[in-house]
């Protein structure tokens, strides 16, 4: 038994904790060195037997406990050793080192207790503490630089999580969406920047949390009403594994841009329109030309008048009058304008508008050919960018063609291989092409590499920006496609637009051409109120509507306008000019006889491109406008539309308006 004892104690001493016994009267039964050496207690204590009393008791007069009352400090400790209760503390003694106490009750009494010197163990988590502290303050003097600089700089910055969720904006991305630097930390995106707006730029976020960095534009109004144009760019925070950890978000105002784009689209539009003017004058003067000899071949008709003789002098003359109102829409069109608007649009209309525009416009020295392989061809674009960049590479091409030539304008769709893709930067696949040649002087290699920087021309100087084929090339890269240009001195230049493919559906009236006279919808004799201030204009659409068909009431101001339309109830439709003398315009009265009278069908026409200026700024009308001069086919199709679309509504008891208000209406409208 006693060489067991003596193992187990041997076993015990080469431990590196200390370790006491007690039994159930608080008696030393079993411990180890470690115990003297690490709480150097007295040999003459360290025996069999001894009571734990005398151990506090050096504790307590070593001051190990504190200064105080040592007997009441001892008594406390005994009173709690007594309860046999498992306990862990730590205690630092005079000389610093920290222990740890362990103890843990026997099942008859008494308690196990281990004493782990722990000092070495703290003093390095101190250290990590502290380590980590200055780290943590480090960091935040780090974070608040981040947050000086970002909030400094003129863009909008943030930081998308999955969810997605905002996880830091800097100052002017929490303005921009009226939120705080604090509150949009954590907010989901949708409810930042509102469901609208967030549907449409989900499928970008989408895209770059696959781990693609997307760059793309929105429109947004400001708190003052006025309309944003924002360009942003999303770029994947990804691991080394290829997982996506959240996105970075950088955003422009591009307002500024948009606009000074749009004002150099003008700018090149209106060179483009003073170029065709010359051409155009001298269209207009050959329509003008056909039009007086055959009315004054008419004239000297002598009576009676045979109906072939007649028909023979008038075909030419509606000829010229539709050819007149197409050029002088077109060109409204062209010189107009709009805001970057893609669409999906055949291409061949576009060369067939463009070869109208142009067919007077180049000297009889060169011949314009345009072909077109399929009517279905088409893209996503803007249709007056298109035009416009047709009619400046036109320009361009008769200048490199001062002694004449042949101009071709070629519709054509072509499929693009990876090798050509990647030279011209674009994806492959189907393409829509449109190729600009020309049998001019040609270009050498060095003009065919710079020409497209802007400014750069070889023109002489006053006579263009250098800006025409920096324009073209832009947009045709803002409309995802490609510019190829192949030229040699002495050999013409074929310029070629890449623009991804669209198959464009035409409608029969496109293919099948004009309606014919008998296909007309014609009326069955209703009443109809024509409000037209101009005698001759009144007599022309009076002649067309009873040619359809319609019994015409007449009115030349808006006053004897809404008076007919308010006590006539046999009165099927209204057909008004929108700018008329007065105080109430075409639109205003419109709407004032649509308030008392629903079952009338009611049409508006005008003669003036940007008639919404001359009525007051109105932009939103309710009714079908008919465009001056319109032709029968035109005038039957809106009368049959506004007709059937009043014939459900019963005409009810009319309340006549006081007519001080209604003039008080319109000036207000």
């Amino acid at each position: 038994m006693k060489a067991q004892l003596d193992l187990m104690q041997a076993a015990l001493d080469h431990i590196n904790q200390g370790f006491t016994v007690f039994d159930s009267d608080l008696r030393l039964v079993a411990w180890n060195r470690g115990l003297s050496d690490m709480l150097d207690m007295p040999e003459e204590i360290i025996q069999r037997g001894s009571h734990l009393e005398a151990f506090i008791r050096v504790n307590a007069e070593r001051g190990e406990y504190g200064p105080g009352d040592i007997e009441g400090k001892i008594a406390r400790r005994i009173e709690r050793a007594r309860l046999f209760e498992p306990h862990f503390f730590e205690r630092v003694r005079p000389n610093g080192q920290i222990i740890a106490v362990s103890g843990t009750p026997l099942p008859q009494g008494g308690f196990v207790t281990i004493y782990s010197d722990v000092t070495e163990e703290r003093r390095r988590q101190e250290k990590l503490e502290r380590t980590v502290e200055e780290r943590t303050r480090a960091l935040q003097q780090s974070e608040d630089w981040l947050r000086l600089v970002t909030d400094n700089i003129p863009a909008l910055i943030a930081y998308l999580s999955p969810g997605p969720v905002f996880r830091f904006a800097n100052r002017r991305y929490a303005d921009w969406f009226g939120h705080s630097v604090a509150s949009i930390a954590g907010r989901a995106a949708a409810d930042v920047v509102g469901a609208e707006l967030f549907a449409e730029l989900e499928p970008h976020i989408d895209h770059a949390f696959k781990g693609n960095a997307v760059s793309y534009e929105y429109e947004r109004k400001r708190p003052d009403g006025t309309q944003a144009y924002m360009r942003s760019t999303l770029i994947p925070d990804m691991t080394a594994d290829g997982r996506t950890l959240g996105i970075f978000v950088l955003s422009l105002d591009a307002t500024d841009q948009k606009q000074a784009e749009a004002t150099l689209v003008q700018s090149q539009r209106m060179d483009a329109v003073g170029k065709l003017t010359g051409g155009l004058a001298h269209d207009f003067n050959n329509l003008l030309a056909i039009l007086m000899g055959n009315l004054l071949s008419i004239s000297r008709m002598e009576a009676p008048l045979k109906k072939e003789d007649l028909d023979r002098k008038l075909e030419p003359v509606l000829e010229a009058t539709k050819r007149g109102s197409d050029l002088i829409q077109r060109l409204l069109a062209f010189s107009r304008g709009k805001a970057i608007d893609p669409q999906a649009v055949a291409l061949a209309r576009l060369v067939c508008n463009a070869e109208s525009l142009l067919e007077g416009s180049l000297p009889s020295s060169i011949r314009l050919e345009t072909e077109v392989a399929d009517p279905s061809i088409g893209a996503c674009i803007d249709p007056t960018q298109m035009e416009t960049a047709l009619i400046n590479l036109a320009f361009n091409a008769r200048d490199a063609m001062p002694d004449g030539g042949t101009l071709q304008i070629a519709l054509s769709e072509t499929s693009i291989e990876k090798r050509e893709a990647d030279e011209l930067g674009v994806p492959e696949g189907r393409y829509s092409r449109v190729t600009v040649t020309d049998t001019g002087n040609g270009m050498d290699e060095e003009t065919r590499l710079k020409v497209f920087e802007p400014f750069f021309t070889t023109k002489t100087f006053g006579t263009g920006s250098g800006l025409g084929l920096s324009m073209v090339y832009g947009f045709i890269r803002q409309s995802g496609g490609a510019v190829a240009v192949n030229s040699k001195p002495g050999s013409g230049t074929c310029l070629t637009l890449y623009l991804p493919y669209r198959r464009i559906v035409l409608s029969g009236d496109a293919q099948d051409g004009a309606i014919r006279d008998t296909d007309l919808k014609r009326g069955d004799g209703e009443l109809l109120l024509l409000v037209e201030d101009d005698p001759d204009v009144a007599n022309a659409v009076t002649d067309q509507l009873q040619s359809l068909g319609y019994a015409v009431l007449r009115a030349e101001s808006a006053d004897d306008a809404r008076a007919l339309a308010l006590d006539l109830p046999e009165l099927k439709a209204v057909l008004s000019d929108i700018i008329m003398p007065g105080q109430m315009n075409g639109l205003v009265l419109a709407r004032e006889i649509r308030r008392q009278r629903k079952d009338l069908g009611i049409a508006l026409m005008t003669g003036y491109a940007d008639w919404s200026d001359l009525a007051g700024n109105e932009r939103d009308c309710q009714f079908p406008v008919l465009a001056k001069p319109f032709t029968d086919d035109q005038l039957a199709q809106t009368l049959q539309e506004i007709l059937h679309s009043s014939t459900d509504v019963q005409p009810g008891p009319v309340d006549r308006p006081d007519v001080d208000r209604i003039r008080s209406d319109s000036m207000s409208e």
